[in-house]
């Protein structure tokens, strides 16, 4: 249903459809919506039914904010939530954010497999707060998709750490267009060959 004007006032008519023991969707696409954090609250709900059979969410390019992924963080850790991808591109978030996201990945609860975070102003400090949640022993993460997201030397350092750490899940990484530097970039390089590290696949161009 991506690139409609559903707006709040749908989603919450499309839930009731999603609540429906009778439900048997897998992926829902919500991309470009004119959707707030409203709607969050709504797709929480429904993430936590014991009957959801949700895999794969996209709300991207949304204005979610902070504060809508602070609500769907709440259905994230649900017991009942079977939700596997997420994309979360250009939802207005800061990295606030990442510490909401970062209690989903320490959850013995999350499935989350696939997390795309891009065109957001995640910035440093929003990575720091990821890297807990990437450091966490229930992290199951495997993808992780960070275009555009201000991160620089100093968070570079954070995501390289918590890459490190034993057991991490990542198999690939993608940081195109960000500010890393020379430095930033041979640490995160220097994955590739850790034997600690899962990493396998990295995106990322030097951006001035």
């Amino acid at each position: 249903m991506s690139l409609n004007d559903l707006q709040d006032s749908g989603m919450k008519l499309l839930s009731e459809g999603l609540m429906s023991p009778n439900c048997q969707l897998e992926i829902l696409g919500l991309f470009n919506c004119k959707l707030t954090g409203q709607s969050c609250e709504i797709v929480s709900s429904v993430l936590q039914l014991s009957n959801s059979h949700l895999i794969e969410l996209d709300m991207g390019y949304n204005e979610l904010q902070d504060s809508g992924v602070k609500l769907l963080s709440d259905g994230l850790k649900s017991p009942n939530c079977q939700l596997e991808k997420l994309r979360l591109m250009d939802c207005k978030l800061t990295g606030q954010s990442c510490e909401f996201v970062a209690s989903v990945l320490q959850s013995s609860s999350s499935r989350l497999l696939e997390l795309d975070m891009s065109h957001n102003k995640l910035q440093d400090s929003g990575m720091k707060l990821l890297s807990d949640g990437l450091k966490s022993p229930n992290c199951q993460l495997e993808k992780l998709r960070l275009m555009v997201c201000e991160v620089r030397d100093k968070g570079c350092r954070y995501l390289a750490s918590a890459l490190r750490s034993n057991p991490s899940h990542l198999r690939e990484l993608d940081l195109l267009f960000n500010h890393p530097g020379q430095s930033g970039l041979k640490m995160l390089h220097e994955l590739l060959n850790d034997p600690n590290c899962t990493l396998n696949k990295l995106k990322c161009i030097y951006n001035n």
